[in-house]
């Protein structure tokens, strides 16, 4: 793209760069070139669509053609932005960690009321967020009740600089703490709620994942075994002994695997006792007590 004029006016540099993710089949090509060239140069979508004849400074069309051929290789948009919204949050992104999705607020929005009634009951709530990646799951929960703390694990200590980094950026970092820790290896204390969004993709089926995901995500936290349920049997044999009575598991699943969940907490002697929908109407996030 050296080549290329880089005095455009911003109607003709949108229609080419669309061009270019419609032949690479993006599936939604306006919407990922708004995005992009929104962060390129810091106009505001009403902006990008009421000023057509605006002279894009060369810097900026630099970004947006680079950003746009990194989306047409088929890098997640949000992946090339550098960081994605949640549940109100802006959270970066790093090589070491999944990028949250919108399925994963129902856990979010499953387990604010029992920290809600933790806190008030307790004047605190500890929380225990195994996996934490970005920390998308812990500092919305921590966004939400005031009164809870949490301490976030990963295997991944370039994953836990990323969600320190974003418990900083939002300002939740006096009630967060990061543990390097494989499950519950390195854990010593008692929680109120333990949550988790585990690797839950059957090792078999990760090379037929969408591009973006098996390309970008880390495949460990997709991996979830042969059946991809190993996580979950870990979680389940050994959580009654890291919380407090009347505490609380939530687990982010698989749109299919309700019932096998179910099954390996009840073998463990919990009892499913809540079940949150995500946008598409699966079952995708349950919650137990022991």
């Amino acid at each position: 793209m050296d080549d290329k004029p880089l005095v455009l006016k911003l109607h003709a540099l949108m229609s080419e760069c669309r061009a270019a993710l419609n032949r690479a089949g993006i599936a939604n090509p306006a919407h990922d070139l708004r995005l992009l060239a929104a962060n390129a140069t810091g106009l505001s979508a009403v902006e990008l669509s009421t000023n057509p004849d605006w002279t894009v400074p060369h810097e900026a069309v630099r970004l947006i053609r680079a950003s746009v051929e990194r989306r047409a290789n088929h890098e997640p948009v949000h992946r090339i932005l550098g960081y994605r919204e949640f549940y109100g949050l802006r959270l970066s992104l790093s090589e070491a960690t999944l990028e949250p999705r919108p399925d994963t607020e129902a856990l979010v929005d499953l387990v604010v009321p029992r920290a809600r009634e933790m806190a008030a009951k307790h004047g605190q709530c500890h929380i225990l967020d195994l996996g934490t990646g970005t920390g998308a799951i812990a500092l919305a929960l921590l966004d939400q009740v005031p009164n809870a703390s949490v301490v976030a694990t990963d295997i991944s200590e370039h994953a836990l600089d990323t969600a320190l980094n974003n418990a900083q950026s939002n300002r939740l970092d006096d009630r967060f703490e990061t543990l390097v820790s494989d499950w519950f290896a390195a854990v010593n204390r008692k929680f109120h709620i333990i949550v988790s969004n585990p690797p839950y993709i059957p090792t078999q089926t990760l090379e037929t994942l969408d591009r973006e995901v098996r390309e970008h995500d880390p495949k460990a936290a997709l991996d979830g075994g042969k059946d991809g349920l190993e996580a979950y049997r870990t979680i389940a044999a050994e959580v009654r002994g890291f919380l407090y009575p009347q505490g609380v598991v939530g687990v982010e699943v698989g749109h299919d695997q309700r019932a096998a969940v179910n099954t390996i907490f009840s073998a463990a002697e919990f009892n499913q006792i809540a079940c949150m929908a995500d946008l598409g109407g699966h079952d995708r996030a349950l919650l137990f007590a022991g």
